[in-house]
């Protein structure tokens, strides 16, 4: 280990020497990359393991430094970010409220598009005190994601508190999942646990082909891992003939999805093109509001429109089972309990409408389109 760590400290704390690596994160549904998750690097230094540099920095007092440090590198590639992707940035929780990682975000300014990664460095027994921070994130468009879901202190009781966007499963859940019933079990009581959160889940460390598979057979929407691709410079994509393998791996749908019954819809990005929408076309009843990176909003009526009024829509994934999108749906308020659902694809985007009518008769098996044939078709296979 190096000796003059007060010295190394204070140039690495002005960001010299320092880079970053960017690894994909790939959606299982499409194999494409929908992300990527900065790493920090230190190729101007004798000592290249970021393990080592961090601990050094919290035993001379200087994580909140390094840590700024490394966001400003990680982030200076964010406006060459290709469209439709999202960039994760690590961050450690104890952290959040010091004016050094504060400070990173004023400069950045929006921050949609990012999702605030947070770490394993320090165990955290209650998140009260981060919640001022958290929320600010949020209001400026980020998202939070918890790291090493399975492991340290990301147990469910964290999960509860956070109510994170991003629920990354740890690699010790990953590693040898093909061959590990249990763990099966649990990553799949993960992924239950997202889908009625409005949350998604990231496997990562993924470093067998058959590790990918069984993960797709789960149905995790995202992984990421060696297996796929290594941190590279930006923006590195995932090999061909892995996303094939990913097709084929996806089972075909055993259970009624809201994928099954999602239909097209016009979108918008202002209530005031939603009001000409209305004008210019009579017989529409619905048009969706759209922010920033193409993610949905509201749906709006033609009256709320014509009030400037916006309620938040629900939000769900288009491999959202159906029985838990109408049980999510039945506990929003009364006025809004029956409006459409706002479907997004893996990457938050918005993918289309879910009626609640259609919803329901898909689930009682009258459905009059591809949904009830699937039904049709199913029974007549015995399944």
């Amino acid at each position: 280990m190096p000796a003059d760590w007060d010295r190394l400290l204070e140039t690495a704390c002005r960001g010299e020497g320092l880079a970053a690596a960017y690894q994909p994160i790939v959606d299982t549904a499409r194999g494409t990359v929908v992300g990527y998750e900065a790493l920090a690097r230190f190729p101007g230094y004798a000592e290249k393991n970021p393990e080592v540099w961090f601990a050094a920095a919290r035993s001379h007092g200087r994580s909140a430094e390094l840590e700024a440090a490394t966001l400003r590198t990680a982030l200076k590639a964010r406006s060459a970010l290709p469209a439709n992707c999202f960039l994760t940035l690590n961050v450690s929780p104890e952290l959040l409220t010091s004016e050094s990682i504060r400070s990173v975000w004023r400069e950045e300014g929006p921050l949609g598009g990012l999702i605030v990664e947070l770490t394993e460095q320090t165990p955290i027994d209650s998140y009260v005190e981060l919640e001022p921070d958290l929320n600010q994130l949020r209001a400026a468009g980020a998202l939070i994601a918890v790291d090493d879901a399975g492991a340290g202190y990301a147990g469910l009781r964290h999960l509860l508190a956070l109510r994170p966007a991003l629920i990354k499963i740890d690699r010790d859940l990953v590693q040898d999942v093909d061959r590990d019933e249990a763990k099966r079990a649990l990553i799949g009581m993960l992924g239950g646990f997202a889908s009625r959160v409005d949350a998604w889940i990231l496997a990562e460390g993924v470093e067998r082909s058959e590790e990918l598979e069984a993960l797709v057979a789960l149905g995790v929407p995202l992984v990421q891992g060696y297996y796929l691709a290594r941190p590279a410079p930006p923006w590195a994509g995932i090999d061909l003939d892995v996303a094939h393998r990913m097709a084929s791996a996806r089972p075909a749908l055993h259970k009624s999805v809201v994928r099954d019954v999602v239909e097209a819809a016009a979108a918008v990005a202002s209530v005031p093109q939603a009001a000409e929408a209305f004008a210019a076309d009579p017989a529409l009843d619905a048009v969706v509001l759209l922010g920033e990176h193409l993610r949905p909003v509201a749906v709006l009526d033609a009256g709320a429109s014509a009030l400037g009024v916006v309620h938040p829509g629900l939000r769900v994934n288009l491999d959202t089972p159906l029985s838990q999108a109408l049980a999510r749906a039945m506990t929003r308020p009364k006025a809004q309990r029956f409006e459409p659902l706002l479907v997004t694809d893996n990457a938050g985007r918005f993918a289309g409408l879910a009626r609640m009518e259609r919803m329901i008769l898909a689930l009682a098996g009258t459905g009059d389109d591809a949904g009830g044939q699937e039904t049709a078709d199913r029974e007549e296979e015995g399944e």
